[in-house]
């Protein structure tokens, strides 16, 4: 059996398994104990219903072409692969055509997506996957990208933007500058490198100033490549789109839809509403309706729109501006529900239980006119008996109607018991000349979550109409954690007496009653990250293996298309499936072809989230930039052989403390604790720790910080099992500068903002 699903590509499920071994019906339980023992034992990965080898490789997969083997043929290793969790990435072998297809002709250092095969045996070189290019995403980054510093005289320097680079400057010679100013972001092509002295650079491309206003986000932008300007084409379909009408709809422009969004939401694309069901056989139940922009109905399948969209993959949001995906014409305006317009609409309309439970659904496309726009914080203190003028009138008729719905709504949840992690969210508040004003953590109110709980309950209704209809669709997927990081966790969890007894199978509420257990005490924060960091990350595929975290079986992303290509998918498909007119999902689209629109905007999605992260990172240094020397408080966000990572308490800054600063001793990295240990004194410091530290170095340029540690460090109790001597360790010397490679933060950082490592739903 572990023969025949190491000879699959991909994986296979238990039907297929069945076949092959001639097993009947009655078989199926021995079948599934035996499959539930070879992954305890670690032989084969369960991932839903379906059963692989251990970290083999999807059917499609994003890849890095990373040099040639001996006969000239490039290889390429897979680009997102958890080393920790699944030892080297394998090498993949690409195969390339005679004549290879437009656009798929890939060098060494480009992205591309990958159609993958396994091969029966690993050749000489010790490869086992062959691969052919789908596309390539990006090609090799042959240039520097950084800010130009003008000297005295013409000329200047090169300061990189990536942290990798910092304190690597190039030379500009005077005639090499392209008239580049101070302040000017610069992509730059290396001239010379030598061994002594800076190494000399050519600028290429003025990309802007960084001393205009609201422009840090232009670092992330050009570094990730991500786009911004729109083609010819897709700015001149734009133009020409005209509102929706009713052809073709059903006329809910009389239905009081509101929407409730944050206060500086620059679009609207989702409307609620609810009402107690009159249905006698419903009592104390309540109809849930809920529309989002028909987006469809403008950016039309292999449209120049459509193109534009699905290499955006999603919209990018910085603290000083978005990126959309789809021009404004359309997302701001066209499908933006704004109050008293008419606008088209692809509406759920949902009965729920008194119990919480969704009894059924039925899908619309409507002619909608909103009743009200809202923000969150105006809604909550509407129903916290803080009406205004714009509220007051919506009080009795909508909102209190909304509130009793979540209420019912949320017994559903509660029962279910999604992952319920508690990480504050930081928001950057900017001044008008889009420098940091302060850093604020919003309140989380019942209006948040309202809004959440009926955007879920559409998502899981739109999932589920197209599984009734057999139609391919991109789900929002999240898998169990693996074996290795529970194992890792409840190591963890026994330093804290606290218990995790896994028996059966893996479900959100056993780490919900682990969660529940320091709930108010010192150790919350500390036992909050960690669990964060035993999770997967949350992806898209067109084939479904359910959502861990929300605990849901399928799932799909419905109510956003205007920011993201995942639900434009999906509501074509509805319109296919429902047959509600123009704009359906076409019938060349299938789960292969879909399977690699997954791939690529889950790339997206990580990128864009890359690049907001390091955006935020940039405006802090810059926010701290002129107070070296002073002290912070701030708590352990991250351990590493590298040294300790420390997120400051007031902006949720992240910095390094390198660990030859700590103090006088060796320092052995204790991977079970999460922390750094004195070798002589026992000295301890530890993920979640509360510490004081002094601001050391700032470089706003690449977003880093370096702080030396005040706090003492606790003392690791008698009895504990102290760290292998053996272990690689790190010598701490006091009072002395760490040299310039120290300064900054090690790529393998584990105190990575919480983005970085947290499933979204």
């Amino acid at each position: 059996m572990v023969a025949f699903i190491r000879a699959q590509p991909g994986e296979v499920g238990t039907r297929e398994i069945a076949r092959q071994f001639g097993l009947k019906n009655a078989d199926r339980a021995a079948l599934k104990q035996i499959l539930r023992e070879l992954a305890d034992e670690g032989v084969v990965q369960k991932r839903g219903k379906t059963i692989r080898e251990p970290a083999a490789l999807p059917a499609t997969v994003m890849a890095d072409v990373t040099g040639r083997d001996s006969d000239g043929e490039l290889i390429a290793t897979p680009a997102e692969w958890d080393e920790v969790e699944s030892g080297e990435p394998p090498k993949i072998r690409i195969h390339v055509p005679r004549r290879p297809v437009p656009g798929t002709a890939a060098g060494v250092g480009d992205r591309a997506l990958l159609r993958v095969e396994k091969l029966e045996e690993r050749d000489r070189e010790g490869t086992i996957y062959r691969g052919r290019i789908i596309k390539v995403v990006d090609h090799a980054k042959t240039r520097v990208l950084g800010i130009f510093r003008a000297l005295p005289g013409g000329g200047g320097r090169l300061i990189p933007v990536d942290k990798k680079q910092a304190g690597r400057e190039l030379n500009i010679a005077k005639a090499d500058t392209n008239s580049a100013e101070d302040g000017d972001l610069v992509s730059v092509d290396l001239v010379r490198s030598r061994g002594y002295g800076l190494a000399s650079g050519k600028v290429k491309e003025r990309l802007g100033s960084l001393a205009s206003e609201k422009a840090v986000s232009l670092i992330a932008i050009h570094s990730h490549e991500i786009p911004q300007a729109f083609s010819p084409a897709a700015l001149r379909e734009a133009e020409e789109a005209r509102p929706a009408t009713l052809k073709g709809r059903e006329d809910w422009r009389d239905l009081p839809l509101v929407t409730i969004d944050p206060p500086d939401a620059k679009d609207h694309d989702d409307a609620v509403h609810a009402e107690p069901d009159a249905d006698p056989n419903n009592k104390g139940g309540y109809i849930v309706n809920v529309a989002i922009a028909d987006v469809a109905f403008y950016v039309r399948p292999g449209s120049a729109l459509d193109r534009d969209a699905l290499t955006r993959g999603n919209s990018v949001y910085f603290p000083d501006r978005v990126v959309p995906m789809l021009p404004e014409r359309i997302s701001n305006d066209l499908c933006s529900l704004v109050p008293g317009e008419p606008r088209g609409a692809l509406a759920v309309r949902m009965v729920i239980g008194n119990d919480g439970r969704k009894r059924s659904h039925s899908f619309h496309r409507i002619l909608m006119r909103s009743a009200a726009k809202l923000n969150y914080a105006q809604a909550q203190a509407a129903i916290d008996g803080r009406p205004d003028d714009t509220t007051g009138p919506l009080l009795d008729p909508i909102l209190k109607p909304l509130y009793d719905a979540y209420a019912v709504v949320k017994r559903a949840r509660d029962e279910r018991d999604p992952l319920d992690l508690d990480i504050p969210e930081r928001k950057i508040l900017l001044k008008s000349d889009g420098t940091v004003d302060r850093v604020v953590v919003p309140e989380r109110l019942d209006a948040h979550k309202l809004i959440e709980e009926f955007m879920i309950l559409a998502n899981v209704a739109a999932a589920e109409m197209l599984e009734k209809k057999s139609l391919p669709l991109i789900y929002r997927v999240h898998d169990e954690p693996t074996l290795e990081k529970v194992h890792n966790l409840q190591e963890f969890l026994k330093t804290l007496d606290l218990p995790f007894a896994k028996s059966g199978a893996l479900r959100p509420s056993l780490f919900n009653r682990v969660l529940a257990q320091v709930r108010g005490h010192d150790s919350e924060p500390l036992v909050n990250e960690v669990v964060l960091r035993s999770q997967a990350q949350a992806e898209y595929s067109a084939e479904n293996y359910g959502h861990f975290g929300l605990n849901l079986r399928r799932y799909a992303h419905f109510t956003s298309p205007i920011r993201r290509y995942a639900d434009l998918i999906v509501h074509r498909a509805l319109i296919r499936g429902l047959g509600l007119g123009e704009g359906a999902l076409p019938e060349t689209e299938t789960v292969e072809t879909l399977t690699e629109v997954a791939a690529q905007i889950s790339v997206t999605e990580r990128r864009a989230m890359k690049a907001e992260r390091e955006t935020a990172d940039r405006l802090i240094a810059h926010f701290l930039a002129d107070r070296i020397g002073a002290t912070f408080q701030g708590r352990i966000s991250g351990v590493t052989r590298a040294g300790l990572f420390v997120k400051l308490s007031d902006t949720g800054a992240d910095g390094l403390i390198p660990i030859r600063t700590l103090g006088t001793e060796y320092f052995n990295y204790d991977e079970t604790r999460h922390a750094l240990v004195g070798s002589r004194s026992g000295a301890m410091h530890r993920l979640g720790d509360v510490v004081d530290v002094r601001l050391v170095e700032a470089a706003p340029v690449a977003g880093a910080l370096r702080f030396e540690l005040l706090s003492e460090g606790s003392v690791a109790p008698r009895g504990r099992k102290r760290p292998d001597a053996s272990r690689p360790q790190a010598k701490a010397h006091p009072g002395r500068s760490p040299r310039k490679k120290d300064r900054k933060p090690d790529k393998a950082r584990s105190g990575k903002s919480k983005k970085g490592k947290s499933w979204k739903p």
